[in-house]
């Protein structure tokens, strides 16, 4: 198997008086005139101290730094690249990529709606100082490798690697948006599946992680994985409350499933069978007995559909919570009778490639 007494005589005298207050008062009158246009976007210029290939190699897997306090010490450190993300579609949670010609990069914002302010094609700088320089998806040993490195803040948690810049000023002081044109979005770059990165690969070794890019050809595998828990607001990491769809396809036709497409594939039976638990601890029963706290528990969940090119495999993981979670992939691309051509950004996560699509218009149906 491979590898979110008395109150209501109380509140009841309260609406009464809010009710006598509201109705002893005029409406206020309407504005309906023009509020004043806000003013133009101050873009700003500033020199690339760094390139992203070059501060990622600055990170050690499983070491995380903060810029100028663990390392870099003393110097500016400044990365620039274009917005090659949206997260409009909601593909993309809370973060962006930017890429220069070495590579991209996640910048972990902590806001919705970036779209509006972090357009796509748009010059974004950072200034690096005192911003944490982590990695998310890596996992050591022979069954693991790489993930991507990405920068935000410090986790106090220590959950993860790098954590959101959640507070204004902090985005204020290290997020500067440049130069932006309408229509002068990253152009996609072709790649071949002898340019895919391996379990191990750096953007030294494969400049097209992180970056958007486009493979042609890939052909369905006939397999998915979808982690499911039994209960969400419980310990996701306990081995008795993890399901995992994996390594046959469980019925699972779409790129990934919001809650009403969930219920759907659970009430049908195709999942009863499942065992709950983690590999080589499958000691809490199958799907079927715990299905009336599944149900009562349900959610979006994301899930990996498994592609292969030139012989390489190649996750596209979808968020349940995006516009396009339940489009079902054509039926001729499941039975292996065409193939795809898919635009995204390469990634790795625990050494496997994955790849994140922006929309579904990033998905090409050939033949």
């Amino acid at each position: 198997m491979k590898m979110h007494t008395g109150y209501p005589v109380r509140l009841a005298g309260l609406s009464a008086a809010l009710l006598v207050a509201v109705s002893c008062e005029e409406f206020q009158p309407v504005f309906t005139g023009k509020y004043e246009d806000p003013d133009p976007l101050q873009t700003v210029t500033m020199t690339p101290t760094y390139t992203i290939a070059e501060l990622a190699a600055e990170y050690t897997p499983g070491q995380p730094f903060v810029v100028g306090q663990d390392k870099l010490v003393g110097e500016d450190v400044i990365i620039a690249g274009r917005v090659s993300t949206t997260d409009q579609p909601g593909n993309f949670y809370k973060s962006f990529y930017i890429q220069d010609e070495t590579g991209g990069m996640e910048i972990k914002m902590g806001k919705n709606g970036l779209y509006n302010d972090y357009k796509p094609g748009q010059m974004v700088y950072v200034n690096c100082k005192d911003l944490s320089v982590g990695m998310y998806g890596y996992r050591s040993g022979s069954y693991g490798g790489n993930g991507m490195v990405q920068i935000g803040y410090a986790d106090p948690t220590g959950e993860y690697e790098t954590s959101y810049l959640e507070s204004q000023l902090l985005i204020d002081t290290h997020i500067f948006r440049g130069e932006y044109e309408p229509g002068n979005e990253v152009e996609p770059v072709e790649i071949e599946a002898s340019d895919l990165p391996d379990a191990s690969a750096t953007l030294e070794d494969c400049p097209y992680l992180g970056r958007l890019v486009t493979l042609k050809g890939l052909e369905y595998a006939n397999e998915t994985f979808t982690l499911v828990y039994i209960d969400s607001n419980k310990n996701r990491k306990e081995s008795s409350n993890r399901v995992f769809l994996s390594d046959e396809t469980w019925g699972i036709t779409t790129w990934a499933m919001s809650e009403t497409k969930y219920l759907e594939y659970l009430n049908s039976g195709k999942w009863d069978s499942c065992k709950v638990g983690n590999a080589n601890d499958y000691n809490y029963g199958t799907v079927a007995d715990h299905k009336e706290q599944l149900i009562k528990n349900a959610a979006p969940y994301s899930v990996s559909q498994y592609f292969t090119l030139g012989g390489k495999e190649i996750q596209i993981r979808t968020s349940g919570y995006c516009k396009f979670a339940d489009t079902e992939i054509d039926p001729d691309v499941l039975a292996g009778k065409k193939t795809i051509n898919v635009t995204g950004i390469l990634t790795l996560y625990q050494g496997s490639i994955q790849f994140v699509l922006l929309d579904i218009d990033g998905v090409e149906v050939n033949g």
